[in-house]
């Protein structure tokens, strides 16, 4: 039992507080609170770190305990004081990254992902990619540097973590007194607004003092407005995880000299040609000229965020005991159907193709799993001739892609 990754229970309890936020939200009628779509990104977004985590996670431990055993300056031993001790230097090292991942392009790249819903609940606490993970370890790396064991490190980052999770809420208040020293949700709403009052403000992740002691704090005064000051105009999966690098490369194809194109890549967001997101859009994304409706079909979208949760869960509990080629299928799978996820939204016509795509990766895992592999011309042709005989390709337009109007 040693082997289990006990981090499998970490999905269901997310669904089990956003159920819980959601239904309260219903009671107090706000149902503002939260919007189909959005949630349904977010969700895809943290679905896919977690999938992601679990292949570079023990990397990423390994890595502390490699800094700790050869690199230490001090050795701090494990006693109550230096709990605390660690949990005001996590945060610290939080509050200089997270400052870092709004003032440095390269950094802003994998940051802004987190800010780009424009709702304010726990489903955005999931808008965290691998990117920004493997930056943020890369800060951590500090702590056992100093000489804090990494099993401490690692459990605190756990807690840490859990926190800020619960920061993403819009049910609770202000709780002015409190604010002296925690972050509370209305702390960190501020710092996911649009707000020119409100921007580049309140980065710390637990306690307040860092911003009150860096001028970067600001309390909520006006209910904020939350997202980008230029709202992405693209719920695609791909698309959310990568336009800020190609808007960063797009920068340097611009720039004259190497001082300008170091600029583009580790100079503050605020320089960034504010042109250049809309040329790419142009050149990339699909025209919606419906931007007032959505999908009718939406149902299709929840089973395929119910079944990749699922999957993940059970892939998680049992990671260390599958094979390489089990945890490409499930990578593969969950990454295919998250994508088609974010298509659906974006209502692009290939996402049929994705279809078959995921078909064929099951039925050649299974057939691989049964030794059959010879009779993997079976399922091509029933594909191709189902769709030559039935139209499937209009069929499935027709009902998948129905629209409604918002």
């Amino acid at each position: 039992m040693k082997n289990i990754n006990f981090l499998a229970f970490a999905m269901p309890a997310f669904f089990l507080f956003l159920f819980i936020e959601y239904k309260i939200a219903q009671r107090r009628k706000k149902p503002e609170i939260f919007n189909y779509e959005s949630s349904v990104s977010n969700i895809s977004i943290g679905i896919a770190e977690r999938l992601i985590n679990l292949f570079i996670a023990a990397s990423f431990y390994q890595l502390y305990y490699l800094i700790y055993d050869d690199y230490r300056i001090f050795d701090i031993p494990r006693n109550p004081f230096v709990w605390f001790a660690l949990i005001l230097a996590t945060d610290f090292v939080w509050y200089w990254y997270h400052r870092l991942g709004h003032e440095v392009n390269f950094f802003w790249a994998a940051h802004i992902v987190h800010h780009h819903s424009e709702e304010f609940n726990f489903t955005a606490a999931a808008r965290i990619t691998t990117f920004q993970a493997v930056i943020r370890t890369g800060f951590w790396c500090i702590l056992p540097f100093i000489g804090f064991h990494p099993a401490m490190v690692i459990t605190m980052l756990i807690v840490h973590g859990a926190y800020s999770f619960f920061t993403h809420t819009q049910l609770i208040g202000k709780i002015k007194w409190l604010e002296y020293i925690f972050v509370t949700p209305s702390v960190h709403g501020v710092h996911h607004a649009s707000d020119e009052k409100y921007l580049d403000k309140n980065y710390g992740d637990m306690f307040t003092f860092w911003d009150r002691l860096f001028g970067t704090f600001q309390t909520e005064e006006e209910k904020p407005k939350y997202g980008l000051t230029h709202p992405l105009k693209s719920y695609s999966f791909l698309w959310q995880h990568f336009h800020y690098y190609f808007e960063i490369y797009e920068l340097m194809k611009r720039s004259k000299g190497f001082k300008e194109k170091w600029k583009a890549v580790f100079g503050s967001p605020a320089n960034m040609d504010q042109d250049i997101r809309p040329i790419l859009e142009k050149r990339f994304l699909q025209d919606n000229a419906c931007p007032h409706q959505r999908l009718r079909f939406k149902n299709y979208l929840y089973i395929q965020l119910g079944i990749s949760t699922l999957v993940l869960t059970v892939f998680t509990y049992y990671f260390d005991y599958l094979q390489v080629y089990d945890k490409i299928f499930v990578l593969s799978f969950i990454l295919i159907t998250l994508v088609n996820c974010g298509a659906l939204l974006e209502q692009r016509k290939w996402i049929y193709y994705i279809e078959y795509a995921r078909i064929f990766i099951v039925t050649t895992y299974f057939l691989y799993e049964g030794d059959l592999l010879i009779f993997l011309f079976v399922p091509l042709a029933v594909m191709i001739f189902a769709e030559q005989l039935f139209s499937l390709s209009k069929r499935y337009q027709n009902v998948v892609l129905q629209l409604e109007s918002k």
